[in-house]
């Protein structure tokens, strides 16, 4: 590509980023990444009344842990008002927009009566050559041909034509000063030098209005391409009610950037058959007409699937540094952690204890989230048993011989894995018995549960402490 790219990333701080904002910021920015552009972010917060502070920082924070990072210091248009207003001028001065006194309830007085009668409630220009009274609030409205027809050359719907009888002289400045989107959008563009306008589909619709105010201006059009929506497995727009929906939203419950990114940039474009990419593959591969024009469809157990993959790939450090806020939003309390941490240390151990916990725990695990709530109970937390698991392996004659286990174990020389697991073989072997017959039983009255990792490297991980307190309450509640 012989011009230096430069696109976009918009959105409004009305709330969080949606997953579908999120993949249009990262095909803008796999597209600078890709020809060596440029990415800009602008917030659109001209519409005081909904736009926050809280939301600008959820939305810059949300790209800053997807690793879209952005070239220019953000724009915001709040601070931009004087351009819109110079460009208004220009227009108004040259017949090109013109000011419209028509109120509101005006308005929608004739909208309804056009719609009962069948027609489009589209503007009638009675304003077109009427000045207005001095004092009299207006609008400003860009004056548009209602001949021929407004083609989109999308690069990815291909050649999309409007028929302008269709378009009105729509509002360019509202009465209170505050441009409109299809106004404001249009100077940004233009001034920021955008070449490619890289959207959602659900912006189409507009896209006609705005060439118009690209030729009322003199200013070269940019190349569009509007990408599909995201549908729930209904088919329809995804919501909350299909699950968690925002990037903050996934953080939260313990997905990776990296699987995010990666899910988000297959949800309607390809390369081959290729499902795991590394960002300097995206990077390479990424090519925008490559995207598909019908909506992707969200799929949920394909994104943990993925998750999971990067739970196992990823190092084991840079997990357990993140392992320790899930720990918290478990009920584990700092002080907690931390001691075990150091218990751990204290035993001479080449890792760290959370990356030992990330080690054993992540094969099982689609989220940190979920590792967390696995491997909850190596702390000093009550344990939430299964009832079948009771039943079929706390029966009495295990019972007897894990209260035997118990008080051996209280003097064992060292509890680590291996001294463990001899120390249970000698005990079946004494006793003539299978491994299984204690090995499931204390996994039970440990766990809760009849499946975890190895048994002996969770009663390592737990400690003796933990291990002799649990086993003592299993034996104590069921009276063995």
């Amino acid at each position: 590509m012989s011009e230096q790219v430069r696109v976009r990333f918009a959105p409004s701080p009305t709330g969080y980023l949606h997953v579908g904002g999120a993949r249009t910021a990262l095909y803008n920015w796999l597209f600078a990444r890709h020809h060596g552009g440029t990415f800009l972010l602008r917030i659109e917060d001209t519409d005081v009344g909904r736009s926050t502070e809280e939301s600008v920082e959820a939305i810059t924070e949300s790209l800053q842990w997807l690793g879209l990072d952005w070239d220019e210091s953000p724009y915001r248009q709040a601070h931009r008002l004087s351009l819109y207003q110079e460009h208004a001028e220009r227009l108004l001065e040259t017949g090109k927009a013109y000011r419209c006194v028509c109120t509101p309830e005006e308005l929608e007085e004739r909208r309804r009566a056009a719609l009962s009668a069948g027609r489009s409630p589209r503007y009638d220009g009675r304003c077109r050559e009427v000045q207005p009274e001095p004092g009299k609030s207006w609008a400003l409205r860009l004056r548009v041909g209602d001949a021929g027809v407004t083609v989109v050359e999308d690069l990815i719907h291909g050649k999309v034509r409007f028929d302008n009888a269709e378009l009105d002289d729509f509002i360019l400045v509202r009465s209170d000063g505050v441009p409109t989107y299809n106004f404001a959008v249009v100077v940004d563009d233009a001034d920021m030098q955008v070449t490619h306008v890289i959207r959602g589909d659900d912006h189409l619709s507009n896209t006609p209005k705005q060439i118009q105010v690209y030729h009322a201006l003199e200013f070269p059009l940019p190349r569009f391409a509007h990408i599909p929506m995201i549908l729930g497995p209904d088919r329809t727009r995804l919501s909350k009610r299909h699950g968690a929906t925002s990037v903050l939203a996934y953080r939260e419950l313990g997905y990776l950037p990296e699987a995010m990114v990666n899910y988000l940039v297959r949800l309607g474009w390809s390369h081959g058959d290729q499902e795991i990419f590394r960002r300097e593959e995206l990077i390479r591969y990424f090519d925008i007409t490559r995207v598909g024009d019908t909506p992707a469809i969200f799929d949920q157990a394909k994104f943990d699937w993925l998750n999971a993959h990067y739970l196992r790939e990823a190092d084991p450090k840079r997990l357990a540094d993140l392992l320790v806020s899930f720990y918290r939003q478990a009920g584990i309390s700092p002080e907690e952690i931390e001691a075990k941490a150091v218990r751990w240390s204290s035993l001479g151990r080449t890792e760290t204890f959370g990356e030992a916990v990330i080690h054993t725990f992540r094969e099982r695990a689609k989220t940190l989230g979920e590792l967390a709530r696995a491997s909850h109970f190596l702390f000093r937390v009550p344990v939430d048993y299964d009832v079948q698991a009771v039943e079929k392996h706390l029966r009495p004659e295990a019972l007897r011989h894990l209260r035997e286990l118990h008080d051996r174990l209280k003097s064992i020389r060292s509890f680590d894995a291996p001294t463990l697991e001899k120390f249970y073989r000698d005990f079946v072997a004494e006793k003539g018995l299978k491994l299984g017959d204690v090995a499931q039983p204390t996994r039970v009255a440990l766990t809760g549960r009849t499946v975890s990792p190895p048994v002996f490297l969770v009663m390592e991980l737990a400690g003796r402490e933990i291990c002799l307190e649990r086993l003592g309450t299993a034996l104590d509640r069921l009276h063995a």
